[in-house]
């Protein structure tokens, strides 16, 4: 269990005279309780009171693990065959009585669910949001979040030295994949934090192009997005190689994007606002007649999640500090032509920033 984040949540609770918050997101309630899991369909779900002690609700299934764990007080489990919400209603009225003011995650709860509570606790305000909140305390990493995120990213250069061995003509994307995650799973990684990306030739022209039967050739550029989940944190980077020599087209908009990334990745330190950060990266490539092509945003915030708070990326104003944790990636895509970005994650320091993953930058030709 997390105590200085649950003594923070208590903190906001009594500041919003709410008596009860309840946790729904799966990779919150790993943050706070240390529990981490993935429930499927199942209800997974932590209740931290103001005063009393909190509880965890978890699938039958997965009760004793979560004993296990670093969470130390009750786990209430229940079975397929019953109603976890008569459970947790009856457990929350044993241990609390009706709450006069729950604290919900506005921005994950699916309304079924909210339903079922509010259907419960018909005097209850569900008025208070905990989405803001878990945003702000995931918001600056400790010490001891960041060594997690440093040997994350240390997995992640590892992937993309397994990756960039495979890259030859005739040579699958889904192959390469799967030989990526097969080696990674020998040497003890056991879960990617999304699934990974390997596009060659035009398929790398879309920004979230799913790998297929499409085969590398020769003289073309190939794009690894990947990331690993180390003790809860996960990494996320790209980068985009060459099968043979680049022609000089591919190569410009290689070294577009790697001006971009570079120049903004650089311009990180305290005081500089996200929107900033975008646009120092978009300037770059709008400045070459690549504009429209660059269609996402800079950058996420990261940690127990791929995509978590802040999102860096122009009208947002949020001034970056010291201990904020997030991606810094731009692309360009052309369709039906070339696709390139490059990412790393950093931690902004008092005077700059560090990324957690080491892999060169420059046009690695295989």
């Amino acid at each position: 269990m997390n105590q200085e984040k649950v003594s923070e949540l208590r903190k906001w609770m009594s500041s919003n005279q709410v008596d009860l918050a309840y946790v729904s997101d799966p990779s919150h309630i790993a943050y706070f309780s240390g529990f981490d899991s993935n429930p499927m369909e199942r209800i997974l779900a932590l209740f931290i009171p103001l005063e009393k002690d909190p509880f965890l609700f978890a699938p039958g299934l997965e009760v004793e693990d979560a004993k296990a764990s670093s969470w130390a007080y009750d786990v209430i489990g229940y079975l397929d065959s019953e109603d976890p919400w008569a459970i947790i209603v009856a457990e929350i009225n044993k241990r609390y009585g009706a709450p006069k003011k729950m604290a919900i995650e506005k921005g994950q709860l699916v309304l079924d669910r909210y339903q079922r509570l509010a259907d419960a606790f018909t005097s209850t305000d569900f008025s208070a949001d905990l989405t803001p909140l878990v945003q702000q305390l995931q918001l600056y990493k400790t010490e001891e979040e960041c060594q997690l995120l440093v040997e994350a990213g240390s997995t992640a250069d590892l992937a993309f030295e397994i990756g960039f061995k495979l890259v030859k003509a005739g040579a699958t994307e889904e192959s390469i994949v799967a030989e990526i995650e097969y080696e990674l799973k020998k040497q003890g990684v056991k879960e990617m934090s999304f699934p990974t990306e390997v596009l060659a030739g035009p398929n790398a022209a879309s920004p979230h192009g799913s790998p297929g039967k499409n085969t590398v050739k020769e003289n073309e550029l190939v794009l690894f997005d990947l990331g690993t989940i180390v003790n809860g944190y996960c990494s996320d980077a790209t980068r985009t190689v060459a099968c043979g020599k680049p022609t000089d087209h591919q190569k410009k908009i290689y070294d577009i994007v790697l001006e971009a990334q570079l120049k903004a990745q650089e311009a990180v330190k305290p005081g500089i606002t996200a929107a900033e950060l975008d646009k120092i990266a978009r300037d770059v490539i709008e400045g070459y007649g690549y504009g429209e092509y660059f269609n996402h945003r800079l950058g996420h915030g990261i940690g127990t999640t791929i995509h978590e708070f802040p999102s860096i990326v122009g009208g947002n104003d949020m001034e970056i500090k010291e201990g904020m944790c997030f991606s810094i990636e731009p692309g360009i895509y052309l369709p039906n032509d070339v696709g390139v970005r490059i990412e790393d994650c950093i931690f902004v320091t008092k005077d700059g920033c560090i990324p957690f993953t080491k892999t060169s930058k420059e046009l690695i030709i295989l």
